[in-house]
């Protein structure tokens, strides 16, 4: 099976790639805002959490690919972002007590800036 890199996706229809990733960042705040709310011992909390650690891996990827055509500077806060969101994934599930909400926060920002 043939499988299409995300820049070829990209060019070939580019809101369409947007929506897809505000599919995928609406998919992980509904997670995200189910596993807060059923809080430390609810049973969704590491789907929520897996979800959005698979989603930035993804991304992260992506933006460390030389296809890549986002600007640099762009290429490297996002790139940073995701570090951020990655570590704040591993002290999330090292400590069960602790809250989702800069999580939902910080991807609620990337997703609203999704155009």
């Amino acid at each position: 099976m043939y499988r299409f890199s995300y820049s070829e996706i990209l060019e070939d229809a580019p809101q369409l790639a947007r929506e897809r990733e505000r599919t995928a960042f609406d998919r992980a705040l509904h997670l995200l805002r189910k596993a807060e709310a059923q809080g430390v011992d609810g049973p969704d909390r590491m789907a929520g959490i897996a979800f959005v650690q698979d989603l930035w891996n993804v991304l992260i990827s992506d933006l460390l690919d030389p296809e890549n055509t986002l600007p640099d500077a762009l290429k490297a806060d996002l790139v940073s972002i995701g570090t951020w969101i990655m570590r704040e994934v591993g002290e999330a599930i090292a400590a069960p007590e602790r809250s989702l909400k800069a999580l939902i926060e910080v991807n609620t920002s990337i997703r609203d800036g999704l155009q």
